[in-house]
């Protein structure tokens, strides 16, 4: 089964059950009213039908993904992730990105995806060129 009970391991999760080409392993790491983002446009997924249909699109896609979580803040029973991710096949890489989530722990322990922007932490900053970096 696909669960999680660490919310650091959500995004190696969500890396394998995309490697098991099944959306029910995907959509098992979902609340039933998260919201999935998954480009840089200006909608998203509500709710597990909706997200289902662009998690089917996504396993259209070939290859294998990897994962590797950032970090990951805890603050009671939720938490923020950033994960760095790719999907490869063999030495071609298909295409990569950084993520961003707020995930929350569930009555019974597993934490599930709360909102996920695929590619939330790859967009380009909005700060001016100017400004100081820190």
């Amino acid at each position: 089964m696909f669960a999680v009970t660490k919310p650091a391991a959500m995004n190696e999760m969500f890396a394998r059950a995309f490697n098991s080409r099944s959306i029910d392993n995907l959509l098992a790491l979902y609340e039933p009213d998260a919201i999935l983002k998954t480009d840089a446009g200006d909608g998203f997924a509500a709710g597990l039908a909706a997200i289902g249909d662009a998690l089917s699109q996504l396993l259209l896609a070939p290859g294998t993904m990897r994962s590797a979580n950032a970090f990951c803040l805890v603050h009671g029973d939720i938490a923020l992730l950033r994960a760095d991710w790719s999907l490869s096949d063999g030495d071609r890489l298909i295409a990569a990105g950084s993520s961003a989530e707020i995930v929350r722990r569930q009555s019974d322990g597993r934490w599930l995806y709360f909102i996920d922007h695929a590619t939330g932490a790859s967009a380009e900053s909005a700060a001016a060129p100017e400004a100081t970096k820190y």
